[in-house]
């Protein structure tokens, strides 16, 4: 008896399904593993190890890369990763690095620094390390680097805080994020981990990379003399920095010194200094030299800030001060 061709053809179909059923669950998909929802498992770090070759012991992906980054003696800056983390973090920022890998540090091989206001656990140092090849420094941040100074008039700060709450201002209410903003405005480029450096990149927890790497950025910045680099500017919450250029305007009457004529001003303001049109520099993302943010005055502008009180009074961020920073001491070029 002959069998009709639709049945080899459901035959064929069904073995298919089959045999790609079967691939999808013994390989799944990068983003099957790095989902939060499944980093949120504690076995998360040991399937990645399992499934995934490139963990612990790198492969190449797809895609062009320098002909000499094999070589030993390849020439690199002086330059590092910056992870302001906590050990609850841990997955999430596994996901940043394992990305962050394959996407560039497989073949150019920068170290990791890791910042944390408490010590790291040992389960925090041992998965972030089995991620990568190069080198992983875990820092504890100074007690008066990172909570708020006892200076602040706290019935003030509250007051603040409340009113926040109330206009529903985004992070309005935290003094730990109030604490992150300071920290990074002023202290992350002073920890002694990143003294011998010149120039950091900054990774976050749950950042996404999606192209592949084929030059090296540190370098970029190094031979053309940047100091700062971005991947997108927007417009800052008004609500949370309503004196900040006002502070600004006063430093900059005070010490006229510290500004080149050739600044970026006219990126950060409409009307020649006046007001302040809220663009910055999105800083979840950004790479820059140390230097220039241990400058004399750089470091003059941020305790001028810090003694202002707005980082607690109000809301100032970090985006917005390394953003007027960058505009206003630094050649526009």
């Amino acid at each position: 008896m002959m069998i009709p061709k639709w049945r080899y053809i459901a035959s064929a179909l069904g073995i298919l399904t089959a045999v790609h059923l079967l691939l999808s669950i013994t390989h799944p998909t990068y983003s099957s593993y790095t989902s939060p929802a499944f980093l949120r498992g504690s076995a998360g770090l040991d399937y990645m190890q399992k499934h995934d070759p490139s963990i612990g012991n790198l492969v190449v992906p797809p895609g062009s890369v320098p002909r000499n980054h094999t070589d030993p003696n390849r020439r690199k800056a002086n330059a590092v990763y910056v992870i302001l983390v906590r050990n609850s973090d841990l997955w999430e920022i596994a996901s940043s690095i394992k990305q962050h890998e394959d996407r560039f540090n497989w073949w150019a091989n920068y170290d990791y620094v890791f910042l944390n206001e408490e010590p790291f656990d040992d389960e925090f140092k041992e998965h972030t390390q089995r991620l990568t090849n190069a080198k992983c420094h875990y820092g504890l941040i100074e007690h008066d680097h990172w909570y708020q100074p006892d200076w602040i008039d706290e019935e003030k700060a509250t007051a603040a805080r409340e009113e926040m709450i109330r206009k529903k201002v985004i992070y309005g209410h935290s003094v730990p994020y109030r604490n992150m903003c300071r920290f990074n405005s002023g202290f992350f480029f002073r920890h002694p981990l990143l003294a011998s450096y010149d120039y950091y990149w900054r990774i976050e927890p749950g950042v996404k990379f999606f192209c592949d790497l084929s030059y090296d950025p540190f370098l970029v910045m190094q031979d053309e003399k940047k100091v700062y680099g971005f991947t997108i500017s927007l417009f800052e919450y008004i609500e949370t920095i309503p004196t900040l250029w006002e502070a600004t305007k006063d430093f900059i009457k005070a010490n006229p010194q510290y500004i080149p004529e050739d600044n970026a001003m006219d990126f950060i303001s409409d009307d020649g200094g006046e007001t302040y049109n809220r663009c910055h520099f999105w800083s979840n993302f950004e790479i820059g030299d140390l230097n220039f943010w241990r400058s004399e005055a750089y470091m003059k502008y941020f305790e001028h800030l810090d003694n202002a009180g707005g980082f607690y009074y109000e809301r100032w961020g970090d985006a917005p001060v390394h953003s007027i920073g960058a505009a206003l001491f630094a050649p526009k070029e």
